[in-house]
């Protein structure tokens, strides 16, 4: 095999890949699509069922600015690090009595050497 047989072999596969990821994606969002159209559908007809109005969508106002989300993420990321360098600096060893066990002995994993004569 010669290296412009290689490297249009390693041309297509990669192109392979990235339409076949480029459809994965397009596909996901037509089921996203398609299931919010659904689900809209379904709270239509519940409203319609209970002689309600139809809900209408409404437009949110920002409530959080984008400071107020910066001075909480600082408030946490402080109140956090106070912890850290609060702490005791006392170290207990303690040790475990194990019982002897055939299981985890590796003498018996072990072979003898044979006895020179």
């Amino acid at each position: 095999m010669n290296w412009s047989q290689i490297l249009w072999i390693t041309l297509i596969g990669f192109l392979t890949v990235f339409v076949v990821l480029v459809l994965l994606i397009g596909i996901i969002k037509l089921f996203g699509v398609v299931f919010a159209a659904r689900h809209k559908q379904k709270v239509v007809k519940k409203s319609a069922e209970k002689g309600e109005a139809a809900p209408e969508e409404v437009a949110l106002p920002e409530m959080v600015t984008p400071e107020v989300v910066a001075a909480i993420a600082m408030a946490i990321r402080l109140a956090a690090g106070e912890d850290h360098d609060r702490e005791s600096e006392i170290l207990t060893i303690q040790t475990i009595k194990r019982a002897y066990s055939p299981w985890n002995s590796k003498i018996h994993g072990l072979t003898r050497l044979p006895e020179r004569k």
